[in-house]
């Protein structure tokens, strides 16, 4: 498999993979997060936006692993990390977080920053073990405990 990343524009046939990849990667977190994820308010609009307006990279043919990365004032964000489940394990993950750092650095972004669910707990470990650091909790609208974790990458 070519593991080189690849940017997808906003005509890309391939937006549909990386919204069906996204759609099943997440579906394990059905019954273990709440509020529910917002990948179930995707649709391949809302992915072809992303790309317009932010970016869409992905990995392997057809892809195997996702991710968006929208330029904030003070850092890059990672949203929509996604691995497929028969591709797990195999350092995927960590080529678009160096993607990610690469594309900050390219952007004179100081960090980045990604948000991950309180109940996920292996994410928590896979973030922290790659140096991110955790810098907030925040709650969802409607509820009164922390739902999410911001993480921070500082380069």
């Amino acid at each position: 498999m070519d593991l080189t990343p690849y940017r997808l524009g906003p005509g890309d046939v391939t937006l549909k993979d990386v919204l069906t990849l996204i759609q099943t990667t997440f579906a394990d977190m059905e019954g273990r997060i709440a509020p529910p994820s917002s990948m179930h308010w995707l649709t391949l609009e809302s992915v072809t936006k992303q790309a317009e307006t932010g970016e869409v990279w992905g990995l392997g043919d057809p892809v195997q692993a996702c991710v968006f990365l929208t330029p904030k004032p003070y850092s890059l964000y990672l949203g929509k990390l996604a691995v497929a489940r028969d591709a797990q394990r195999q350092g995927l993950a960590r080529r678009l977080i160096a993607l990610a750092r690469s594309r900050a650095e390219d952007l004179r972004l100081p960090c980045l920053e990604l948000q991950t669910r309180i109940e996920l707990v292996e994410n928590h470990a896979t973030f922290e073990a790659l140096g991110f650091q955790e810098i907030d909790r925040t709650a969802h609208p409607g509820y009164d405990c922390p739902t999410s974790i911001t993480y921070r990458l500082s380069l």
